[in-house]
């Protein structure tokens, strides 16, 4: 059975996105900064920002870098310290995985996360899921220690790739855990995703170009990543999360 309609989760990166992302009328936001990265934690500043900004759900992204999901101790302790950061502002919960070095979920690393968030913030497993070893295990081990929800693209590149997968997930996970697809998901197929996963909620960015205004511009100089446009950003477009929205409500 899906639902009649989807909970749609909006993963962005500013406040201003997060106020597109309600006005749009998504149900959640996945805040995160650095998406060229794939997440990592957003400062306090706008985390704190979002939440006055807005009255839908906030999850917050718990990654202290890019790169794979093998911490140290001490990374583990910011993450550890970033989720007692969110404790009594009002987010909803947070957004981490981590993997030991045999793709196994390194569960020592995450029942302490797990119990840091306690009663007050839910917690998803991100798609780290997706670069585990064995997915339906891993699963289980997350229900045992207390996730709320896995964000996955049932370990393919993107989710239309994986919805065999995923219907097997949603099917294991009997309404134990939730499962959220995420990565490759557009307004022309989100319906059919949703329609052949069984899912009830889905994640995607839902970007628009801004084209900066300055005036001045020297194309000569590149505050990031080389190649990649200084005066021209992706953000979370109420238009498009609306586009989303409604063809959802198609499944």
């Amino acid at each position: 059975m899906t639902s009649a309609n989807p909970k749609f989760e909006v993963c962005l990166q500013s406040v201003d996105g997060a106020v597109a992302a309600e006005r749009g009328g998504a149900d959640r936001v996945e805040l995160c900064a650095a998406l060229v990265e794939g997440g990592i934690t957003p400062s306090l500043g706008t985390v704190k920002a979002c939440r006055d900004a807005v009255d839908i759900d906030i999850m917050v992204m718990i990654r202290p870098r890019g790169g794979d999901f093998d911490y140290t101790d001490r990374e583990l302790d910011v993450m550890v310290q970033d989720i007692r950061n969110l404790h009594g502002i009002g987010v909803t919960g947070v957004v981490f995985g981590m993997l030991k070095q045999d793709g196994t979920v390194a569960r020592t690393q995450v029942q302490r996360l797990v119990e840091e968030a306690g009663k007050e913030l839910s917690v998803c497993f991100h798609r780290a899921f997706d670069v585990c070893l064995d997915p339906f295990t891993a699963l289980e081990t997350l229900i045992e220690l207390g996730v709320d929800r896995i964000l996955t693209s049932g370990q393919a590149a993107t989710v239309p790739q994986g919805t065999k997968q995923l219907r097997r997930l949603v099917e294991q996970a009997a309404g134990r855990i939730g499962i959220l697809p995420g990565c490759g998901i557009f307004p022309e197929n989100v319906a059919e995703v949703i329609a052949q996963t069984g899912v009830t909620e889905f994640h995607a960015t839902a970007f628009g170009t801004l084209t900066s205004r300055m005036q001045h511009q020297n194309p000569a100089v590149y505050m990031g990543i080389p190649g990649l446009p200084e005066y021209e950003r992706q953000v979370t477009s109420e238009a498009e999360v609306r586009r989303f929205v409604m063809a959802a409500r198609q499944a």
